[in-house]
């Protein structure tokens, strides 16, 4: 799952990014009203954490101009104000929920999870291909009723899979999307990830679940075999 992390303080924001991360969820951060705005009208994300004291443009700003424009996407605002007015102003312009700061990093991942199985459906909180169910709020990976022992990155990389079953997914699009990075044609990372993660599943389903599409990327599909060719 994709999140929109809002704060200007980068000491702050480290901790939660690094934190989310570990979770295993993909994190954007924008340092500043304007680039959050931005950010979240280019990017589809599962949930927005929101700061209220920021440059250029409010949390408060930011959470209404979203929701005149349709986002859907839950908000948390998370901010060291714990009035009870900032907290129904908060609410008032379009915030799920309301974390004051300082909180417990448990209690943050609490809070994400409960946001989004208010909105399960339309976010698909569990996902199903073959015998691969994931449950994204959990981070749990079922083959065949064997949970995998997947690293984070492993768990990353399923995910965006099941969300796009049997499409070709290019190499430049999981460095973008996973790793956050941009394409580094010396690089084989995706490559070496993707194996490890192709060989957990080939050994939990009993047949190859994730083919190379040679010169491409990757798909996940049944029947697969270790490389085929564009199109095929």
């Amino acid at each position: 799952m994709k999140i929109l992390l809002v704060e200007d303080d980068r000491k702050v924001a480290g901790f939660i990014e690094q934190g989310l991360r570990e979770e295993g969820y993909v994190v954007d951060v924008a340092r500043d009203g304007d680039e959050a705005t931005t950010m979240a009208h280019v990017n589809d994300y599962d949930a927005i954490l929101l700061d209220v004291v920021l440059p250029k443009k409010n949390g408060f700003q930011i959470a209404a101009e979203l929701r005149r424009e349709g986002r859907t996407a839950p908000i948390l605002m998370l901010t060291s104000r714990d009035a009870t007015e900032d907290v129904v102003r908060g609410l008032d312009a379009g915030a799920d929920d309301y974390l004051a700061k300082p909180f417990q990093f448990d209690e943050l991942v609490a809070r994400i999870r409960a946001l989004l199985r208010r909105g399960g459906a339309e976010r698909l909180e569990v996902l199903r291909y073959g015998p691969i169910t994931l449950d994204r709020l959990r981070h749990v990976a079922v083959v065949n009723n064997q949970r995998l022992d997947l690293t984070p990155k492993e768990m990353q990389l399923l995910e965006f899979f099941l969300l796009r079953p049997e499409e070709v997914v290019r190499r430049t699009t999981l460095l973008e999307k996973v790793w956050d990075m941009h394409f580094d044609p010396d690089s084989n990372v995706v490559d070496v990830h993707v194996g490890n993660l192709r060989r957990k599943l080939i050994q939990a389903a009993g047949e190859p679940l994730v083919a190379t599409v040679r010169g491409v990327g990757f798909t996940l599909r049944r029947g697969s075999v270790d490389e085929i060719l564009p199109g095929a």
